[in-house]
Protein backbone atom coordinates (compact mmCIF):
# COMPACT_ATOMS: atom_id res chain seq x y z
CA UNK A 1 0.00 0.00 0.00
CA UNK A 2 0.82 3.92 -0.48
CA UNK A 3 0.70 6.17 2.53
CA UNK A 4 -0.51 9.58 1.67
CA UNK A 5 3.07 10.98 2.19
CA UNK A 6 3.75 8.42 -0.97
CA UNK A 7 5.74 5.95 0.96
CA UNK A 8 5.10 2.68 0.32
CA UNK A 9 4.83 0.04 3.01
CA UNK A 10 4.57 -3.89 3.18
CA UNK A 11 2.07 -5.17 4.33
CA UNK A 12 1.64 -7.29 7.24
CA UNK A 13 1.16 -10.62 5.88
CA UNK A 14 4.07 -9.77 3.54
CA UNK A 15 6.25 -9.70 6.46
CA UNK A 16 4.46 -12.40 8.41
CA UNK A 17 4.89 -14.82 5.53
CA UNK A 18 8.96 -13.93 5.15
CA UNK A 19 9.42 -14.31 8.99
CA UNK A 20 7.64 -17.91 8.69
CA UNK A 21 9.63 -19.35 5.81
CA UNK A 22 12.61 -17.78 7.09
CA UNK A 23 11.81 -20.00 9.77
CA UNK A 24 10.30 -23.31 7.48
CA UNK A 25 13.18 -23.16 5.33
CA UNK A 26 15.56 -25.41 6.82
CA UNK A 27 12.97 -28.32 6.77
CA UNK A 28 12.20 -27.56 2.92
CA UNK A 29 16.27 -27.74 2.41
CA UNK A 30 16.10 -31.15 3.41
CA UNK A 31 14.32 -32.33 0.45
CA UNK A 32 15.17 -29.95 -1.85
CA UNK A 33 18.17 -31.05 -4.21
CA UNK A 34 15.89 -34.15 -5.10
CA UNK A 35 13.29 -32.22 -6.46
CA UNK A 36 16.50 -29.70 -8.44
CA UNK A 37 18.31 -33.31 -9.44
CA UNK A 38 14.59 -34.40 -11.02
CA UNK A 39 15.02 -35.59 -14.54
CA UNK A 40 11.25 -34.25 -14.98
CA UNK A 41 9.12 -32.42 -13.55
CA UNK A 42 6.75 -33.82 -11.44
CA UNK A 43 3.84 -31.48 -9.71
CA UNK A 44 2.26 -30.68 -6.12
CA UNK A 45 2.70 -32.59 -3.00
CA UNK A 46 1.74 -35.69 -4.82
CA UNK A 47 4.75 -35.24 -7.49
CA UNK A 48 2.37 -35.98 -10.61
CA UNK A 49 4.48 -36.06 -13.54
CA UNK A 50 4.85 -33.46 -16.29
CA UNK A 51 3.97 -36.31 -18.42
CA UNK A 52 0.65 -36.58 -17.30
CA UNK A 53 -0.32 -33.10 -16.52
CA UNK A 54 1.02 -31.09 -19.14
CA UNK A 55 1.64 -27.97 -17.33
CA UNK A 56 4.86 -26.71 -18.97
CA UNK A 57 4.43 -24.74 -22.73
CA UNK A 58 6.48 -26.08 -25.24
CA UNK A 59 9.26 -23.81 -27.00
CA UNK A 60 10.67 -22.62 -23.77
CA UNK A 61 14.40 -22.07 -25.48
CA UNK A 62 15.29 -18.63 -25.25
CA UNK A 63 11.72 -17.76 -23.27
CA UNK A 64 12.31 -15.15 -20.33
CA UNK A 65 10.36 -16.83 -17.95
CA UNK A 66 9.92 -15.34 -14.08
CA UNK A 67 8.70 -17.62 -10.68
CA UNK A 68 7.02 -16.03 -8.65
CA UNK A 69 7.93 -17.26 -5.07
CA UNK A 70 10.28 -19.77 -5.97
CA UNK A 71 11.35 -20.97 -2.70
CA UNK A 72 14.22 -23.28 -3.42
CA UNK A 73 13.84 -22.75 -6.74
CA UNK A 74 13.64 -25.83 -8.21
CA UNK A 75 11.11 -24.85 -10.88
CA UNK A 76 12.73 -22.55 -12.58
CA UNK A 77 15.64 -24.93 -12.75
CA UNK A 78 13.82 -27.08 -14.57
CA UNK A 79 12.75 -24.42 -16.93
CA UNK A 80 16.40 -23.60 -17.40
CA UNK A 81 17.45 -26.60 -18.47
CA UNK A 82 14.61 -26.53 -21.11
CA UNK A 83 16.04 -23.50 -22.44
CA UNK A 84 13.83 -20.53 -20.67
CA UNK A 85 15.89 -17.39 -19.56
CA UNK A 86 15.22 -18.03 -15.83
CA UNK A 87 14.74 -15.86 -13.37
CA UNK A 88 13.93 -16.49 -9.46
CA UNK A 89 11.92 -14.41 -6.85
CA UNK A 90 10.87 -15.09 -3.60
CA UNK A 91 9.86 -13.18 -0.25
CA UNK A 92 12.43 -15.37 1.68
CA UNK A 93 16.09 -14.37 2.25
CA UNK A 94 16.89 -18.21 3.50
CA UNK A 95 14.94 -19.89 0.94
CA UNK A 96 17.00 -17.95 -1.91
CA UNK A 97 20.31 -19.07 0.13
CA UNK A 98 19.23 -23.05 -0.04
CA UNK A 99 18.59 -22.39 -4.10
CA UNK A 100 21.73 -20.43 -4.41
CA UNK A 101 23.81 -23.37 -2.63
CA UNK A 102 22.00 -26.02 -5.24
CA UNK A 103 23.03 -23.86 -7.76
CA UNK A 104 26.45 -24.18 -6.66
CA UNK A 105 25.87 -27.94 -6.03
CA UNK A 106 23.53 -28.92 -9.27
CA UNK A 107 23.22 -26.29 -11.15
CA UNK A 108 22.27 -24.61 -13.69
CA UNK A 109 22.87 -20.92 -12.62
CA UNK A 110 19.91 -18.47 -12.93
CA UNK A 111 19.12 -14.86 -11.22
CA UNK A 112 17.57 -14.94 -7.64
CA UNK A 113 15.92 -12.09 -6.11
CA UNK A 114 14.62 -11.28 -3.00
CA UNK A 115 11.83 -9.45 -3.07
CA UNK A 116 7.52 -9.38 -2.44
CA UNK A 117 5.65 -10.83 -5.88
CA UNK A 118 3.43 -7.91 -4.88
CA UNK A 119 6.07 -5.40 -5.85
CA UNK A 120 8.22 -6.77 -8.95
CA UNK A 121 11.49 -4.90 -9.19
CA UNK A 122 11.12 -5.34 -13.32
CA UNK A 123 10.07 -3.26 -15.94
CA UNK A 124 6.54 -3.62 -17.52
CA UNK A 125 6.66 -6.70 -20.61
CA UNK A 126 10.29 -8.10 -20.00
CA UNK A 127 9.11 -12.02 -19.53
CA UNK A 128 7.15 -14.72 -21.73
CA UNK A 129 6.15 -17.04 -19.01
CA UNK A 130 5.51 -16.13 -15.03
CA UNK A 131 4.55 -19.27 -13.34
CA UNK A 132 4.04 -20.09 -9.33
CA UNK A 133 3.85 -23.69 -7.92
CA UNK A 134 2.86 -22.78 -3.86
CA UNK A 135 5.06 -19.35 -3.78
CA UNK A 136 2.86 -16.42 -4.77
CA UNK A 137 -0.11 -18.15 -5.82
CA UNK A 138 -1.33 -18.72 -2.20
CA UNK A 139 1.15 -16.39 0.17
CA UNK A 140 1.03 -12.97 -1.75
CA UNK A 141 -2.88 -11.28 -2.14
CA UNK A 142 -4.23 -12.49 -5.72
CA UNK A 143 -4.92 -8.90 -6.27
CA UNK A 144 -1.79 -7.30 -5.96
CA UNK A 145 0.52 -10.00 -7.28
CA UNK A 146 -1.78 -11.38 -10.17
CA UNK A 147 -1.83 -7.41 -11.81
CA UNK A 148 1.67 -7.49 -11.50
CA UNK A 149 2.30 -10.70 -13.39
CA UNK A 150 0.51 -8.92 -16.19
CA UNK A 151 2.29 -5.66 -15.80
CA UNK A 152 5.48 -7.95 -16.33
CA UNK A 153 4.61 -10.19 -18.87
CA UNK A 154 4.54 -9.21 -22.70
CA UNK A 155 1.25 -9.41 -24.90
CA UNK A 156 0.87 -13.17 -25.66
CA UNK A 157 3.06 -14.21 -22.09
CA UNK A 158 1.28 -17.21 -20.37
CA UNK A 159 0.69 -17.29 -16.63
CA UNK A 160 0.87 -20.69 -14.78
CA UNK A 161 0.34 -21.26 -10.97
CA UNK A 162 -0.53 -23.88 -8.91
CA UNK A 163 -2.56 -23.59 -5.58
CA UNK A 164 -4.79 -25.78 -3.08
CA UNK A 165 -8.21 -26.54 -4.71
CA UNK A 166 -11.10 -24.66 -3.61
CA UNK A 167 -12.75 -27.87 -2.56
CA UNK A 168 -10.26 -28.79 -0.19
CA UNK A 169 -9.58 -25.09 1.08
CA UNK A 170 -13.37 -25.51 2.26
CA UNK A 171 -12.81 -29.04 3.73
CA UNK A 172 -9.48 -28.16 6.04
CA UNK A 173 -10.18 -27.69 9.96
CA UNK A 174 -9.72 -24.89 11.60
CA UNK A 175 -6.59 -26.08 13.12
CA UNK A 176 -3.18 -26.12 11.09
CA UNK A 177 -1.58 -29.43 10.38
CA UNK A 178 -4.61 -31.32 10.19
CA UNK A 179 -5.90 -33.14 7.17
CA UNK A 180 -9.04 -31.90 5.07
CA UNK A 181 -12.82 -33.54 5.62
CA UNK A 182 -15.39 -35.13 4.19
CA UNK A 183 -17.41 -31.66 5.42
CA UNK A 184 -17.59 -28.27 3.98
CA UNK A 185 -15.97 -26.16 7.50
CA UNK A 186 -16.55 -22.78 6.15
CA UNK A 187 -18.24 -20.77 3.28
CA UNK A 188 -17.16 -20.22 -0.18
CA UNK A 189 -18.42 -16.80 -0.51
CA UNK A 190 -16.29 -14.12 0.38
CA UNK A 191 -12.94 -16.69 0.13
CA UNK A 192 -9.97 -14.52 0.47
CA UNK A 193 -6.89 -14.33 3.64
CA UNK A 194 -6.92 -17.10 5.58
CA UNK A 195 -4.73 -17.73 8.49
CA UNK A 196 -5.30 -21.21 10.39
CA UNK A 197 -5.11 -21.20 13.80
CA UNK A 198 -2.19 -22.24 15.42
CA UNK A 199 -0.34 -20.62 11.91
CA UNK A 200 1.25 -16.82 11.91
CA UNK A 201 1.66 -17.27 8.16
CA UNK A 202 -1.56 -15.86 6.14
CA UNK A 203 -2.52 -17.21 2.81
CA UNK A 204 -4.71 -16.08 0.34
CA UNK A 205 -7.64 -18.57 -1.89
CA UNK A 206 -10.47 -17.13 -4.13
CA UNK A 207 -13.46 -19.31 -5.50
CA UNK A 208 -13.55 -19.84 -9.61
CA UNK A 209 -15.79 -17.10 -9.95
CA UNK A 210 -13.53 -14.57 -8.08
CA UNK A 211 -10.42 -16.00 -10.23
CA UNK A 212 -11.63 -15.50 -13.03
CA UNK A 213 -12.84 -12.03 -13.29
CA UNK A 214 -9.74 -10.83 -11.81
CA UNK A 215 -7.64 -12.61 -14.69
CA UNK A 216 -10.36 -11.30 -17.26
CA UNK A 217 -9.75 -7.93 -15.41
CA UNK A 218 -5.98 -8.07 -15.79
CA UNK A 219 -6.06 -8.75 -19.19
CA UNK A 220 -6.28 -12.32 -19.28
CA UNK A 221 -8.11 -15.13 -21.79
CA UNK A 222 -8.00 -18.40 -19.05
CA UNK A 223 -6.98 -20.86 -21.26
CA UNK A 224 -7.27 -23.89 -19.17
CA UNK A 225 -7.91 -25.23 -15.25
CA UNK A 226 -6.16 -28.26 -14.35
CA UNK A 227 -8.03 -29.85 -11.53
CA UNK A 228 -5.07 -32.83 -10.15
CA UNK A 229 -6.32 -36.29 -9.40
CA UNK A 230 -2.73 -38.26 -8.60
CA UNK A 231 -2.39 -41.47 -9.65
CA UNK A 232 -3.47 -44.56 -7.28
CA UNK A 233 -0.37 -45.23 -5.17
CA UNK A 234 1.03 -42.16 -4.67
CA UNK A 235 2.66 -40.78 -1.58
CA UNK A 236 3.13 -37.30 -0.27
CA UNK A 237 5.74 -35.50 2.56
CA UNK A 238 2.52 -33.55 3.45
CA UNK A 239 0.08 -35.81 4.86
CA UNK A 240 -1.63 -33.49 7.00
CA UNK A 241 -3.01 -31.56 3.99
CA UNK A 242 -5.18 -34.33 2.24
CA UNK A 243 -4.81 -38.51 2.53
CA UNK A 244 -4.75 -40.04 -1.30
CA UNK A 245 -8.28 -41.68 -0.47
CA UNK A 246 -9.53 -38.12 0.04
CA UNK A 247 -7.45 -36.94 -3.21
CA UNK A 248 -8.66 -39.49 -5.28
CA UNK A 249 -11.95 -38.31 -5.02
CA UNK A 250 -11.83 -34.42 -4.87
CA UNK A 251 -9.47 -32.01 -6.55
CA UNK A 252 -6.15 -31.62 -3.81
CA UNK A 253 -4.50 -29.17 -6.14
CA UNK A 254 -5.39 -27.36 -9.04
CA UNK A 255 -3.47 -25.44 -11.99
CA UNK A 256 -4.83 -22.02 -13.59
CA UNK A 257 -2.89 -21.39 -17.49
CA UNK A 258 -3.87 -18.03 -18.37
CA UNK A 259 -2.49 -15.74 -21.25
CA UNK A 260 -2.38 -12.21 -21.38
CA UNK A 261 -4.02 -11.05 -24.21
CA UNK A 262 -2.65 -7.67 -25.05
Amino acid sequence: MTTLAGVTETPDHVLRNRVAWDRMAADYAVWAADAWAATEPSWGIWHVPEAQLGILPPGLDGAGSLELGCGTGYVSAWLARRGAQAVGLDNSAAQLATAAALQDRIGPRFPLVQASAEQVPFADATFDLVISEYGASIWCDPYAWIPEAARVLRPGGQLIFLVNAVQIVLTFPEEDNRPATETLQRPYFGMHRFQWVGSDAVEFHLGHGDMIRLLRGCGFEVCDLVEIQPPPGSTTRFPEIATLEWARQWPCEEVWKARKTS
